[in-house]
């Protein structure tokens, strides 16, 4: 049996293995384009239940489950984040009231958050981190039948999620074609290893080697990122090294061979070949003798040679930046419902929270791509609107999800989530608004209007990729209609994509462009963008230039 305090190592376990791993689980994000990452998001969730279970000094199971559940769900980020928070919740609700549990009780209590989980999500996906937690939940029951060992079935549990994580690039070809796994699979995989850890050994895994496991990682290519995080030892080597040989049909050496050598002078090696390309990666203190075991198979096509040390001494001043500008931020003091109606934007950028303020958002909470909020940053958000019922434009589909679990949480006014996907359609669906007409039908009228508008971003490639069959560099420039990639600019030259996107997504029926200019584009840059636009359209289209000031996208371009 498993009592509180058990349960809440293991728990405190699970989200110190994900903290370790964060990186190689952010690095299986398949998109180019900078996201609000997968570990970063699943590991702030749980990393909310650790704050609260370190204080909690009882032995209750329930009690230690509870806190761990109530904490996740107002720390949840991130859609992945937001169905962790879920599972747990599962698990609360199924050891209510117990002071020690069994492991069929907890893998019961768990497929309780499963089936919460596939409902919470519009359109349920198999080859996610859905799949990974419900085959789990199955192997850990069939074992809870023949066996009443904690450390049998949690195993069984553990074995259950990485047959699953094994098999999500077959249910969804995406993953396939970039040769990865699903993320949230994986990092649930990691805190179902921790809390295993205490099971079978109780021992709390640390979060010590977080500094090596986060240097395994750079932005790299999709094949070569999978490989860093399937490794899960320590690493050991200062250079990240990939590239890829254009094979010499005359030599007849077996790509084995190499993979032998560079074992010997590395870890983390993965050599994968064609009739074509032989595909490497290896953590080194030598890249330039792994160069050279590869030039005898043919030619190099690509190298890529990263300092891990220096890449993770870099994210950790970021990181620390970013903490301390985050505890700066007061929260938001709570108000009266005493109006109507009031609203709660999401978005990044002094203009674009300006802009939204104007249009009679009482609250813009700071976030979006790479900046998923929580649940409780949106909740205090509500809190601090002076209004019975409370619309929130989450302006990301990243954060609709999070922004859902806010209704259950606000108990003093109505809440409700529009579930605007972009800024351009948070913009339109504000404008939309009608005072005069009831919340429901301005709910409505809202939605069609956001659903009217295409939206158009461009940004940089946060990584080397290969999307959609086109080869794709870090810091390309990339155009993106409505999330789908069309245009891929190894000029770098912001304004022609610009222009470019903007031609594609203009048609006979279009009357209104708003070009949005970031925080990296110039004004001189953006007038010049917005005079060559203007002439090209002609006269029957109203273009209007907007300082929006966002990070990540050099323009937010709104066609309706």
């Amino acid at each position: 049996m498993i009592n509180g305090t058990e349960l809440k190592k293991a728990i405190i376990s699970g989200a110190n293995n994900i903290l370790k791993h964060k990186t190689a689980v952010d690095d299986l994000n398949i998109f180019p384009v900078p996201d609000g990452d997968t570990g970063t998001n699943m590991s702030m969730t749980i990393g909310s239940a650790v704050r609260e279970l370190e204080k909690y000094g009882g032995s209750s199971a329930a009690e230690a489950a509870h806190l761990a559940a109530e904490a996740m769900l107002r720390g949840a980020r991130g859609n992945s984040g937001v169905i962790l928070s879920i599972l747990f919740r599962g698990l609360a609700k199924g050891t209510e009231g117990l002071d020690s549990v069994s492991a069929e009780d907890m893998v019961n209590a768990f497929g309780l958050g499963v089936e919460s989980a596939y409902k919470a999500v519009m359109k349920p996906t198999e080859g996610t981190i859905l799949t990974v937690a419900r085959v789990a939940c199955e192997k850990g029951r069939a074992a809870a039948q023949s066996s009443d060992d904690t450390a049998a079935v949690w195993q069984a549990v553990c074995d259950g999620a990485g047959e699953a994580l094994s098999h999500t690039p077959e249910l969804l070809p995406v993953l396939k074609r970039a040769g990865v796994v699903d993320a949230g699979g994986k990092g649930l995989c990691l805190i179902f290893e921790g809390m295993l850890s205490v099971f079978r050994e109780g021992v709390v895994i640390q979060p010590e080697n977080e500094e090596k496991e986060e240097a395994a990682g750079g932005k790299t290519d999709d094949f070569f990122r999978n490989a860093a995080a399937e490794f899960d030892q320590d690493i050991h080597y200062t250079y990240c090294t990939e590239f890829i040989i254009g094979r010499n049909p005359d030599c007849k050496k077996d790509p084995a061979d190499l993979r032998k050598f560079l074992e010997t002078m590395g870890d983390c090696v993965l050599v994968v070949d064609d009739d074509e390309i032989i595909k490497v990666h290896v953590h080194t203190e030598d890249p330039g003798n792994a160069l050279e075991a590869g030039l005898a198979f043919g030619q190099l096509l690509t190298v890529k040679v990263d300092n891990m040390k220096e890449q993770h001494r870099r994210a950790e001043e970021e990181n620390q930046a970013a903490r301390k500008a985050a505890a700066s931020t007061p929260e938001p003091a709570p108000a009266e419902p005493a109006g109507a109606v009031g609203f709660v934007a999401v978005a990044a950028g002094e203009g674009l929270k300006t802009l939204f303020t104007d249009l009679g958002c009482a609250q813009v909470v700071s976030g979006g791509q790479t900046m998923n909020p929580s649940t409780e940053d949106l909740a205090a958000a509500v809190r601090a609107t002076p209004a019975k019922t409370v619309l929130i434009l989450p302006n990301n589909k990243n954060i609709i999800l999070a922004a859902e679990q806010v209704i259950p949480l606000v108990k003093d006014r109505k809440v409700i989530v529009l579930p605007t996907r972009t800024i351009p359609q948070g913009l339109s669906a504000m404008l939309a608004y009608n005072p005069d007409t009831a919340v429901e039908a301005n709910t409505v009228t809202m939605m069609e209007a956001a659903s009217g508008v295409d939206t158009g971003t461009v940004t940089f490639a946060a990584r080397d990729s290969e999307f959609g069959g086109r080869r794709i560099h870090k810091d390309d420039t990339l155009g993106l209609v409505n999330g789908k990639l069309e245009i891929v600019d190894r000029t770098r030259n912001v304004e022609r994509v610009c222009q470019r996107l903007v031609h594609s997504m203009v048609n006979r029926g279009t009357a209104f462009i708003t070009l949005i200019y970031g925080a990296e584009v110039s004004e001189e840059t953006a007038n010049s963008v917005y005079g060559q636009i203007k002439s090209k359209v002609g006269s029957n289209i109203e273009v209007t230039l907007v300082n929006g000031g966002q990070p990540v996208y050099y323009f937010i371009i709104s066609v309706e």
